[in-house]
């Protein structure tokens, strides 16, 4: 069933009007439809049998379905006329916020050929949560027949949304209506409560495979998981559709957003976040269908760097990387605005818009973030210039993130570096210093982690700190060797590193969570990849790392032999 907006003259004058499809109606018959607000339904009773067999008589009629919105004193609040096949409500606005109460008002209309309730009629019970859905059917002499009706039901282990049932007639017993209302409001409620307590934001994630490499989606799948249970969401549900294209409005089907809709108000849940970048206008045509906030994952991992960022430094780089996602979104808001700002025939009037301003703070802001980070780096060059004139070498840890480079760093240098078993524990660099063998001293820096599709706004924000990389004498590119995805996790900071130009600087492959793999599959991966095993946590192999480092670095000629990729 679809829903049309409301007569605005019948509201205006108070007058309980028709909706729907009224055109070539009669006026007796308009005045039989309009008769029928003046009847009443016993409140306990889905339809009483008097009132199905007006309406299915009218239905028989018309030969159109015929449908009423009543209220839970049994009052009819609303007559609306379809054709054969479906009705078109009234806008009766959706349901959205009230996921505790449902909404008063049950639907009661025909089904010309007694079928049984369709997917539009289940889907207005959920989205609209209507107290219940029925459909009488009409017989071949006009009179009420088969009786069907479905409810909402919480949330439960089977998946389903509502309960169906049928009754053979309108004339046998009914059940009744507002204990199982009453009930079922009462379950809401107490799923709602156990949910606040949490604190938690609830989320529904959703991944889009366009190319077909399953395995690679459901792994890009679960690393969405990480990062948002790294957020502080908790995740209800997950879902992957395989498509050939992205849909341009809703980059999923249709459909699927139908089921995701249905599910999120089930579950009650706050958000849905995507795997891939939306464009300004999916984001908000996918708003606009389910009154969800709706996150991509560039705007998960900014999150993620707001809530991590401790240092000024760290603030400002967010920031601006957050401003650049935005701004286009912000311009999206309002193009029509936008282009009367010229002048001209339609141009003159009250000046500025809201919108242009907005546009322009953030452009402001944008240019005084990127004015106080570049004297950041001019700061970070003269420190770097002053090691250099030392002669220190650098040594940078890299890696994808929670690969365990803060342990490592921690490890080696008895340092205590936050390390958590999170994305992203860490944003901000960290050096120290360690002294090698034959009094020999090097400065290691530990850098923010890396991830496949890199907001590209969040590496220039982090300029200034990936510049640390530029003056490294030697590069340890961390990796789990224990994630299946280890190869994929490699290749995403190879790239990275290859954007930098930072593909010439000597690399030590260093395979990390070594101790969770069996012995012969650790000696497979050095044979065919080089580098060092090693447990940061048991801190074992940290030895022959370093020694692997200090020939790297201060033997003529060993980076062309020792570990380098």
């Amino acid at each position: 069933m679809e829903r049309g907006p409301f007569d605005v003259r019948a509201r205006r004058n108070g007058l309980k009007e028709i909706y729907g499809n009224t055109l070539g109606l009669k006026t007796s018959e308009q005045q039989r439809l309009r008769n029928t607000f003046r009847r009443r339904v016993d409140p306990r009773e889905i339809v009483s049998a008097e009132l199905a067999r007006h309406l299915t008589e009218l239905s028989h009629e018309l030969n159109r379905q015929v449908g009423v919105l009543i209220n839970r004193k049994g009052d009819i609040e609303h007559v609306v006329v379809g054709n054969a096949h479906k009705l078109e409500l009234p806008d009766i606005g959706r349901a959205r916020a009230g996921q505790i109460r449902l909404r008063g008002l049950r639907l009661v209309h025909t089904h010309l050929k007694s079928e049984p309730l369709t997917k539009d009629d289940l889907t207005d019970l959920a989205l609209l949560r209507l107290d219940c859905v029925a459909a009488v059917g009409v017989g071949n002499d006009g009179l009420p027949g088969v009786l069907h009706w479905a409810y909402l039901v919480p949330e439960n282990g089977s998946g389903d949304f509502w309960h169906v049932a049928t009754l053979p007639s309108v004339h046998g017993d009914q059940p009744d209506l507002l204990d199982t209302l009453d009930a079922l409001e009462e379950e809401f409620n107490r799923n709602a409560a156990a949910r606040t307590v949490s604190g938690r934001e609830r989320a529904i994630l959703v991944a889009v495979c366009l190319d077909g490499n399953r395995a690679r989606a459901e792994s890009s799948l679960a690393e969405l998981k990480e990062l948002a249970r790294t957020a502080g969401v908790e995740v209800v549900d997950s879902v992957l559709q395989m498509k050939r294209e992205a849909d341009p409005r809703y980059l999923i089907g249709r459909g699927k957003l139908e089921d995701l809709n249905l599910r999120s108000m089930q579950s009650m849940v706050d958000l849905l976040i995507f795997d891939k970048d939306l464009t300004p206008s999916q984001g908000r045509h996918i708003g606009d269908a389910t009154s969800l906030k709706i996150l991509d994952r560039t705007q998960l991992i900014l999150d993620i760097f707001a809530q991590r960022a401790q240092t000024a430094e760290g603030k400002l780089q967010v920031e601006l990387a957050q401003l650049k996602y935005r701004l286009p979104r912000l311009v999206q808001g309002d193009d029509s605005l936008s282009r009367l700002m010229g002048g001209g025939v339609g141009g003159r009037g009250p000046g500025e818009t809201k919108l242009e301003i907005d546009r322009r703070r953030v452009r402001e802001r944008i240019t005084n973030l990127e004015r106080r980070i570049d004297v950041i780096s001019r700061e970070r060059s003269v420190r770097r210039a002053q090691r250099n004139r030392r002669e220190v070498p650098v040594i940078s840890i890299v890696g994808y993130t929670n690969a365990g480079k803060s342990t490592l760093l921690n490890a080696i240098t008895n340092a205590e570096v936050l390390a958590e078993d999170k994305l992203f524990a860490t944003l901000d660099p960290t050096s120290r210093r360690l002294r090698f063998p034959q009094e020999r001293e090097v400065i290691i820096t530990d850098t923010v982690g890396f991830i496949r599709d890199l907001p590209k706004d969040l590496v220039a924000a982090f300029r200034a700190t990936l510049e640390e990389l530029y003056d490294a004498s030697l590069l340890l590119h961390v990796v789990d060797a224990s994630d299946p995805a280890r190869d994929d996790q490699v290749e995403a900071v190879e790239k990275i590193l290859e954007s930098l130009g930072l593909m010439e600087k000597p690399r030590l492959m260093v395979w990390n969570k070594a101790d969770q793999l069996p012995a012969d599959e650790v000696e497979t991966l050095l044979r065919s990849r080089g580098g060092v095993a090693i447990s940061a946590v048991k801190r074992e192999g940290l030895a022959t790392l370093l020694a692997k480092a200090d020939t790297t670095l201060f033997a003529e000629g060993a980076s062309e032999s020792i570990g380098v990729v």
